[in-house]
């Protein structure tokens, strides 16, 4: 049996790691275009739930997760060039949205089975001026970060206040990996190598 992470993001790797993991990463190629109307934790459950789905395999363990930023009611992704970044953190400073993070864990014993979870944080920004706006867009971290910021990175001077877990933020809320994966018929620890490392931000 082998754990594998169904992501691309350095984030989720780095994580899964400190947590003393042993595992294999592969990226999945799965469409995450949103549906017409469809609501921000059907949206990442149903892609965290594909992107489990398209690394499928037998003896594997899979997991994999997507994030998003909901301000407003507008579903907000990673921008694309620095003045969409410059454009959703000019939305967001001095004011709250919410993170949505659908968790997935795949399992092809006899048969297969996806068990998923949606979790939610509350991230209240701090005010950002122009300069600070365009420094940190200069810095090159909004351009591959749901909402333009990383609370794990530069982008923590700007955050104010998490309510809920700030793993959820990030893209993997760690609390839930455990559960999850015992509802699969396995111990999180079965591919636990090395002692767990430091978790802080």
């Amino acid at each position: 049996m082998r754990l594998v992470l169904a992501s691309g993001s350095p984030r989720r790797r780095e994580l899964l790691e400190r947590l003393g993991l042993d595992f294999d990463v592969v990226a999945p190629d799965v469409d995450e275009t949103r549906y017409p109307d469809e609501a921000p934790a059907a949206y990442v459950d149903r892609v965290a739930r594909s992107k489990s789905a398209a690394v499928a395999g037998d003896d594997l363990i899979v997991l994999a997760a997507d994030t998003i930023v909901v301000h407003e009611g507008r579903i907000m992704g990673k921008p694309g060039h620095p003045e969409e970044a410059r454009t959703m953190l000019r939305r967001i400073e001095g004011d709250v949205h919410e993170v949505f993070t659908g968790l997935a864990i795949g399992a092809w014993e006899g048969g297969a089975q996806i068990k998923s979870v949606v979790d939610v944080a509350q991230v209240t920004m701090l005010p950002m001026t122009e300069e600070e706006i365009a420094w940190y867009v200069g810095t090159g971290e909004p351009l591959d970060k749901a909402g333009g910021y990383a609370l794990q990175g530069l982008g923590g001077l700007f955050v104010g206040k998490v309510v809920g877990s700030p793993f959820t933020v990030i893209g993997l809320p760690i609390h839930l990996i455990s559960r999850l994966v015992a509802a699969s018929g396995v111990e999180l620890t079965a591919f636990r190598t090395t002692p767990p490392g430091n978790l802080t931000l």
